[in-house]
């Protein structure tokens, strides 16, 4: 066989299979659709990516915002919450007016001796202080002033020696007083407390 006929021979054969193979149709189309369905693709996954990334930004604002803000605890009824306790008032005459019992005397061991009198201190209203050291009558005048600075003076006094409670010398010392409703106290130029008396009456 010569190449001629063998050429002609290669050349029928693949023009038979080119035959036998069905057309494509709109090549060009489907390439094209294909791509822009991988572009429409991308664009859809990043718009999701865009939203996702916006979404994380607003929380995060969100967060960082609230941290700079303080959290108020809920009260209930919608009532303001409660300021803080006010500090004690200041003595007054007014206030420390009434019966008051010795607790607790500095240097003095023991206020449970056996006495002739109850050993209390009266305070009135008008500035004169009266009472017993459990065994003489005691009166006398007394001020205070507007943070509880506190003089008072001791009357003349019968003394009968016994196991007596030292108020005068309480009252002659002390320079501040601090009182409640139950409870009376006074305090030396060093602040030192002095003594602590508890409403009798």
């Amino acid at each position: 066989m010569s190449n001629t006929d063998l050429e002609d021979d290669l050349r029928g054969t693949f023009d038979r299979a080119a035959a036998s193979v069905p057309p494509a149709t709109d090549l060009t189309g489907r390439a094209t659709t294909g791509a822009r369905r991988a572009q429409r693709r991308t664009w859809i996954i990043s718009g999701a990516a865009a939203v996702a990334v916006a979404a994380v930004a607003v929380v995060s604002f969100g967060l960082a915002g609230s941290n700079n803000k303080p959290v108020e605890p809920p009260v209930a009824g919608g009532q303001t919450p409660a300021a803080t306790t006010a500090a004690p008032e200041p003595p007054t005459a007014q206030s420390v007016s009434g019966t008051w019992r010795p607790v607790q005397i500095a240097e003095l061991k023991s206020l449970k001796a056996t006495r002739p009198d109850d050993p209390v201190l009266v305070f009135r209203p008008d500035g004169t202080w009266g009472g017993s050291d459990g065994c003489n009558a005691l009166q006398g005048t007394y001020s205070i002033g507007q943070r509880g600075e506190f003089t008072a003076t001791v009357g003349p006094q019968r003394l009968i020696g016994c196991d007596n409670v030292p108020h005068t010398a309480v009252l002659h010392a002390a320079k501040r007083i601090a009182a409640d409703a139950d409870s009376l106290q006074f305090f030396g130029a060093d602040g030192r407390e002095l003594a602590r008396y508890a409403r009798a009456g």
